[in-house]
């Protein structure tokens, strides 16, 4: 295991040196804790989709140190070190293959290894962290049957899961699964798995409700997520994505052909393989339900390669075989994650990650360190100025700017800017205007400074 964690900390800790760009994930992640440290409530003073497990992370991840992006990036290697190890000492535990060691682990950490998105904090990441906890929970202690707790625990990690990232709730259809070829009464079963999930949404919906925000979760965070509005905008490019998931399908599709062709003796590890097979599934459903391109997918389909990949690096006839393989996917994940800094972009043809970082606006350089409002979807100058308002995602903010000739909206925007309007204001999509016709006792306090586009509060 010493072995293991010296040779992914030596694939990751030159790049994170190096320095790993600021990316539109980490960004609207910093506001999020920024804002609610400073006391806004999620969904009623703060408009993002953001789930909320997720938001209290970050929120208290900004009370330990202002913007603390070292600590995101800390705390996303621990969480893949967790998950890599706690799924390996699952599969050691449950003898679901012939072999045991740290294999699973090393496949998990150097397939993770390939994209930059897995060195940052994500929804998505959190979120799977619970799911990789739940996988033990789903598999019975005897070969008879379950124990109710089990059940009820792996429904509550699995809407722990959910309350991070949304469509993990489809590791549902997993647990379903499971206890239909696991447990003797699967109905009575999976209605423990759903009394599991749904006691923490349960929890958050009663504070929610005391607190005024209950609408505002299904409008700004239910709503939008399963309607697909906010997915992936925080990510790569699609087309970016598919390359970078290349070398990962590659060795899926050997280990799968391995896995097949291989005969396992328990009844038991052959519904293991099962299972595995159907989480890959839902894997596939939960990346598509995210557009492809929400930031970390590729975290989804590790598990399942993960366990795959046994049977592509199990003993073979030629014992030199695997050692060879296993040095050619390192050597392809160097290269892919060491193209930027080897200037091989091009004959690799994967754009650097970091094209696609988030610079400080370069007309706005003039403003630092100020409140500030952001009327449009660039959120570049929030980058060196903090969000002073609940508008944080420019098309949820359409439920009050979108609306200006309906006095609900007139009413909400007097609500949200009355008490601590924002120093300066940046108009993108020219609605100051109306704005100050409208509500003249605040907008119309903004002066023209002598960047265009910036007014400052008089």
């Amino acid at each position: 295991m010493i072995t293991l964690l010296v040779l992914v900390l030596a694939i990751r800790l030159p790049l994170l040196w190096l320095g790993v760009p600021l990316t539109a994930a980490e960004l609207r992640a910093l506001l999020i804790g920024e804002r609610m440290h400073a006391g806004a409530l999620l969904y009623h003073d703060l408009y993002d989709s953001t789930a909320p497990l997720s938001a209290v992370v970050f929120a208290v991840l900004d009370l330990i140190a202002s913007r603390p992006l070292w600590l995101y990036r800390i705390l996303a290697l621990a969480l893949l070190l967790f998950q890599a190890l706690r799924l390996n000492l699952v599969l050691n535990r449950a003898d679901v293959h012939p072999e045991r060691g740290y294999v699973a682990a090393l496949t998990y950490l150097l397939v993770a290894s390939v994209t930059a998105e897995l060195d940052t904090l994500s929804p998505l990441l959190l979120g799977h962290t619970f799911i990789v906890t739940a996988l033990s929970a789903l598999l019975p202690t005897t070969r008879e049957g379950y124990d109710n707790r089990r059940l009820f625990r792996a429904g509550f990690l699995t809407g722990l899961a959910a309350l991070c990232y949304l469509p993990l709730a489809l590791f549902l259809l997993v647990g379903l699964f499971a206890v239909i070829i696991f447990a003797a009464n699967s109905f009575r079963s999976f209605l423990l798995l759903l009394c599991g999930f749904f006691f923490p949404y349960i929890v958050v919906a009663t504070f929610f409700l005391y607190t005024e925000s209950l609408p505002g979760f299904v409008q700004f965070h239910l709503r939008p997520t399963l309607q697909g509005l906010v997915a992936g905008t925080d990510g790569l490019p699609l087309w970016v994505q598919l390359r970078l998931l290349i070398l990962p399908g590659i060795i899926l599709l050997l280990a799968l052909g391995r896995a097949f062709t291989t005969s396992l003796g328990l009844v038991f590890q052959v519904k293991f393989r099962q299972l595995m097979l159907v989480w890959l599934l839902a894997s596939g459903l939960m990346m598509a339900v995210g557009g492809g391109v929400a930031p970390g997918t590729l975290v989804l389909a590790l598990p399942p390669l993960t366990y795959f990949g046994l049977f592509l690096w199990q003993k073979a006839p030629r014992p030199w075989v695997p050692d060879v393989l296993l040095l050619i996917v390192l050597g392809g994940i160097l290269i892919i994650r060491y193209r930027a800094t080897l200037g091989i972009e091009e004959l690799v043809k994967i754009p650097a990650e970091s094209r696609y970082a988030v610079q400080p606006h370069p007309a706005y350089t003039a403003v630092q360190g100020q409140r500030l409002l952001v009327l449009g979807p660039d959120r570049r100058p929030y980058v060196q100025n903090s969000l002073a308002s609940p508008y944080l995602d420019w098309r949820l903010a359409q439920a009050d700017f979108g609306h200006l000739n309906e006095y609900a909206a007139i009413f909400r925007l007097s609500q949200n800017f009355a008490p601590q309007p924002p120093t300066y204001l940046i108009d993108e999509v020219g609605l100051l205007p109306e704005l100050r016709y409208k509500l003249p006792a605040i907008f119309g306090r903004y002066q023209p400074t002598s960047t265009p586009r910036v007014y400052r509060l008089k």
